[in-house]
């Protein structure tokens, strides 16, 4: 077991304080800080600090996989840690992007491969040949779109902005109240020639305005959201992509799961993410990179969904609470220590069936492993090879720590 220091990713929609002061360094930071990386994936692997000095767990795991891994994870993904933890920090909205399934990814890999489109082509829609299932649990307030909403609310939704250029895809809607409705509307707002968006999306935006001044407050974030959308994104088929998504908005603690297909965005907030070990990602807009208007609607899953059924089941087991997702690469679960568990060790509740991330996000815990023990403070983050179990903690004081393992 060792302490594990993160990558962190710069990109324009970060926070240059989130991270930073999750981490306890100074603030604000020269760059906007985005997302910070625990795990090893060959762009940004993290770094154990052992002994002998820092050593890159994805060099850790390909010297010694079945001791790192254990030989069921073996087994099931080779050498390769199947499951990505970040600390993501949106202070921006994210591109508005979708994965894909596994088949789908293996087929769009291959065929990349045959093409000779290198992997780090700004072109390339397939680094790997794995899906990218996702949970994000949000740390603060977290606010999302995802998953297309039911029509019949979305129909609401645009005919409460009184826009007549709407009127049209109202009326396609109201005479096809389904995927397939959904998918003719969304392919004629992300194809439309560009002069035809300059004059629809200030249109709506226009109504937007309008509706947030009339005091309504049905569907007051959404209009908010497409004028912030708006804003940043002048003209662009993803500003009217976001009409037709749900809106969610998680406390600390509440998540989302992100199956194959499901269009989404991030708006803002702070979250531990986690992710199958895979960076592929199909984006629909609101953003400057390249995007696959063929690929993407080859992948989107257009069946409405309800926030609700995108809300992963929870449920406790002493003090850790349990994020049930249907994936082998990783599970997830979240350990409070407080009250009467205060000053005795725990380890029941800590199953060690392989390798584990655990990262702590509030309070000093202690842990206790076969080989070591260590303390991680708030923003710190520790590696429990499989060999290396079962773990024990102790926190003298209330703490919280996310514990991220394979779902085998």
């Amino acid at each position: 077991m060792h302490l594990l220091r993160g990558a962190v990713r710069t990109y324009a929609w970060g926070s240059r304080t989130a991270i930073a002061d999750f981490t306890g360094r100074p603030t604000p930071t020269p760059h906007p800080e985005a997302e910070l990386w625990f795990g090893a994936h060959p762009g940004d692997p993290a770094w154990l600090q052992t002994e002998v000095g820092e050593r890159s767990l994805l060099d850790t795991l390909k010297r010694d996989p079945e001791g790192q891994l254990g030989a069921a994870v073996v087994g099931r993904f080779g050498d390769c840690l199947p499951f990505l933890v970040k600390v993501l920090a949106a202070d921006e909205p994210l591109s508005l992007q979708a994965h894909p399934s596994a088949q789908q990814a293996a087929e769009g890999f291959d065929r990349e491969e045959r093409l000779g489109v290198p992997i780090s082509s700004p072109t390339r829609n397939y680094r790997d040949r794995s899906h990218k299932p996702e949970l994000v649990v949000a740390l603060e307030p977290f606010e999302a779109l995802a998953g297309f909403r039911d029509v019949f609310r979305t129909i609401e939704l645009m005919k409460s902005l009184a826009v007549s250029d709407l009127d049209p895809f109202v009326d396609l809607l109201k005479g096809q109240p389904d995927a397939d409705g959904l998918r003719a509307l969304f392919t004629t707002w992300i194809t439309a020639p560009q002069p035809d968006l300059d004059v629809l999306v200030p249109t709506v935006l226009d109504g937007a305005i309008s509706y947030v001044r009339s005091g309504a407050t049905e569907f007051a974030d959404e209009a908010k959201d497409v004028l912030e959308l708006g804003e940043r994104y002048p003209g662009d088929a993803g500003v009217l992509a976001a009409l037709l998504l749900n809106r969610m908005s998680l406390k600390p603690g509440e998540a989302i799961f992100l199956p194959a297909g499901n269009l989404h965005t991030y708006l803002r907030g702070v979250g531990v993410e986690v992710m199958a070990n895979s960076d592929n990602v199909l984006r629909g807009g609101l953003t400057p990179k390249h995007v696959d208007v063929p690929e993407l609607l080859r992948i989107l899953d257009f069946h409405p969904v309800s926030e609700a059924s995108l809300r992963p089941d929870m449920h406790w087991d002493g003090p850790e609470l349990i994020y049930e997702v249907p994936t082998d690469e990783f599970a997830v679960s979240r350990l409070r220590i407080d009250g009467e568990n205060l000053g005795h060790e725990i380890d029941a509740a800590v199953r060690h069936d392989g390798p584990q991330v655990l990262l702590c996000t509030d309070g000093e815990v202690l842990l206790h492993a076969k080989s070591s023990s260590l303390t991680l403070k708030r923003g710190q983050a520790a590696w429990v090879p499989a060999d290396d179990g079962p773990i024990r903690l102790v926190a003298e004081h209330a703490a919280e720590l996310f514990r991220v393992s394979t779902g085998l």
